[in-house]
């Protein structure tokens, strides 16, 4: 069938938009839904070849899908509305969440609510955590990378950045040799070199301008979730761990609380769950400077965790067939995967202590709770939220719903 228009792409990549709840795999298949069963507007082998290739970059894979698909469909103008359109709804809403929750987040009332879904909280980490290692840890070699990922990142205290960057340099050096690649036509080159430095200059830019200005705090936003999105294989949760301990243990910007009710509020919201940066850099600025700095800091955070995953479509999008065919670069993602399944353990680990103890100190890097600040109730709502999850599966929005109700219920019997 010939291409779709602009307003057709914006009418299905809006309902995408607009629709897009319960992580990846939902958004994954509602996209499939949308543009290949009843548009028709992509071929199932297309999809799934873009799919993989998404899912080899950093950043969002569900969100630079759709950035894919618009691209393939209408080039840069429809990459720019499809992705945009994925984002936006969402970004949206957690705008108005983090202004609700700076105005309102310690009435007692708001944070009974909230412990249920902390509890939530860590049992959708576990889950992501078990999915991920079913898929990584297939062989002596992921296993081996996962627990040392785990023991660097809980027991060392090395960074994500670092963890990453080992995990590929000893995949890709393991990984076999790949047979010589054709050479790329001189358009092509051209192409992904334009796009690029065009991209590239346009990510940095609102940093640059900060910084001559002299807003060192939306400067330092501006650099953290930068760097973050180029590091952030395996997903929201991967990342959550490294910005966890950057946010909260270095920065200071805000405390291990407003961390998990950022997650937990992200996951009620369409679109890509890595806009909890968003939520983080709003609390953030809204406690350096009020409302106007929580706007400035959110806008801030969105520009330098989306734009690089525009440059990494436009500049290889058009090159995904001979990408996919790299031994070496298979074989680095694949460990960086397997890290990645070992850093999202230690995330389970720092949630889980978080909520059910109440004070949580520190044995050099290992997080060390008190015995005494045990909390019996967070336990009973964690095991609910396990229940509603892994064994009676039902949706997220509705558990989210049913755990907040359990959290202000109990909270008014023991009170």
């Amino acid at each position: 069938m010939p291409d779709p228009s602009l307003r057709e792409m914006a009418r299905v990549f809006g309902r995408i938009g607009v629709l897009s709840f319960g992580g990846p795999a939902a958004q994954i298949a509602l996209m499939h839904r949308e543009l290949v069963e009843r548009s028709r507007w992509l071929s199932e082998q297309r999809f799934l070849g873009a799919l993989s290739f998404c899912m080899m970059l950093p950043g969002p894979e569900a969100m630079q899908l759709a950035t894919w698909c618009g691209w393939r469909l209408r080039g840069t103008l429809g990459g720019l509305l499809a992705g945009l359109l994925f984002v936006l709804p969402g970004a949206l809403v957690i705008a108005a969440l983090a202004l609700a929750y700076v105005a309102w987040g310690t009435l007692p009332a708001v944070q009974a609510a909230f412990l249920g879904i902390k509890a939530t909280v860590i049992v959708i980490v576990l889950q992501a955590m078990i999915r991920l290692s079913r898929r990584a840890l297939t062989d002596r070699l992921g296993q081996a990378v996962a627990v040392l990922a785990f023991a660097a990142i809980l027991i060392l205290g090395l960074p994500f950045p670092a963890i990453v960057a080992a995990a590929a340099a000893a995949g890709a050096l393991l990984g076999r040799a790949a047979p010589p690649e054709a050479d790329l036509a001189p358009d092509a080159r051209r192409g992904t070199a334009t796009a690029f430095v065009t991209w590239g200059l346009l990510w940095i830019a609102p940093v640059a301008a900060l910084w001559l200005a002299g807003q060192a705090f939306l400067a330092d936003i501006g650099l953290f979730f930068g760097k973050l999105a180029v590091v952030s294989f395996g997903g929201a949760y991967a990342v959550l761990a490294y910005m966890t301990q950057t946010v909260v243990q270095t920065k200071g910007w805000i405390d291990a609380t407003q961390m998990i009710d950022a997650l937990g509020l992200a996951e009620t919201t369409p679109g890509p769950l890595i806009l909890v940066t968003q939520f983080v850099a709003m609390l953030a600025g809204a406690a350096q400077g009020g409302v106007s700095m929580a706007l400035a800091a959110g806008a801030l955070s969105l520009w330098m965790t989306f734009v690089p995953c525009f440059l990494w479509i436009f500049a290889l999008a058009p090159h995904v067939d001979r990408l996919m065919g790299t031994p070496r670069l298979a074989s680095a993602l694949a460990a960086v995967t397997a890290a990645v399944a070992g850093v999202i353990a230690d995330l389970s680990i720092r949630f889980a202590l978080q909520i059910l103890f109440s004070d949580v100190g520190a044995l050099g890097h290992l997080p060390w709770p008190d015995p005494a600040s045990f909390q019996p109730l967070a336990l009973g709502l964690v095991v609910l939220a396990g229940g509603l999850i892994l064994g009676l599966r039902l949706p997220l929005i509705a558990v989210l719903g049913i755990m907040a109700a359990a959290g202000l219920g109990l909270d008014a019997l023991v009170g």
